[in-house]
């Protein structure tokens, strides 16, 4: 048995480990190294599928593997981030829990992703990593503001919830190609996510996950490459 086989499932299995960091100091309201945590699990997320392309180690075992991974690190991660902002808020002590609705859903949109035909080159919903994006982005970025203002935890959790499951094509950083007409909505949110970098660094996160969805919704519609439902 070729070492090289094992290689995929390694970085997922730190893809998970990060994940699980990132749920402890979640809970532990230190969003900072959080926010390094879940951006290193998505790092480890996407060396996972490059590996596994580049040695031709595909297995039925990585696949559930990466999506075990990831419903930690993407779906429990920000679920914990969000329970520890209303945890601090002035709500009632039992709306906390309702930040565990976060995991619920990524699960729910894995476990979709697994069985969907239709998504082998492009998204149908949101995917995880990007739902954990914009909650470590918010919490970096706004925390106190939110804690303050918990009612937009509460909105965050049912929209972006709903964004994972949506029966809405995604936009997916898969090139065919170089050319701008096969790629051109890809290149524009590519573009707009680095001015929003250079503009605000590390608080873009959230914005560029706003600016994707945005991209994903509207920017097909002059895209001829745009996914099909």
């Amino acid at each position: 048995m070729k070492l090289t086989k094992h290689i995929p499932n390694f970085i997922t299995t730190l893809n998970l480990f990060s994940g699980s960091i990132a749920v402890y100091f979640a809970f532990q309201g230190d969003y900072h190294i959080s926010f390094f945590a879940i951006v290193l699990a998505a790092v480890f997320d996407f060396m996972d599928g490059f590996a596994a392309r580049l040695l031709k180690a595909y297995s039925p075992m990585g696949k559930e593997l990466d999506s075990l991974a990831d419903v930690i690190s993407f779906g429990m991660a920000p679920g914990a981030i969000a329970f520890s902002m209303l945890e601090q808020s002035a709500l009632p002590g039992w709306i906390r829990f309702t930040a565990f609705i976060i995991p619920v859903f990524s699960a729910l949109r894995l476990a979709k992703f697994n069985i969907d035909e239709r998504q082998s080159e492009s998204f149908i919903g949101m995917p995880t990593p990007a739902n954990a994006l914009f909650w470590i982005g918010i919490s970096y970025s706004f925390s106190e503001f939110m804690i303050a203002n918990p009612w937009l935890i509460l909105l965050a959790i049912v929209v972006m919830s709903l964004f994972l499951v949506a029966e809405i094509p995604m936009l997916a950083l898969k090139f065919n190609g170089l050319e701008w007409i096969t790629n051109q909505t890809r290149f524009v949110f590519l573009a707009g996510s680095i001015m929003l970098i250079i503009l605000f660094q590390m608080q873009a996160c959230w914005m560029i996950i706003v600016w994707y969805i945005i991209s994903s919704v509207l920017l097909p519609l002059f895209d001829k490459d745009r996914p099909t439902r």
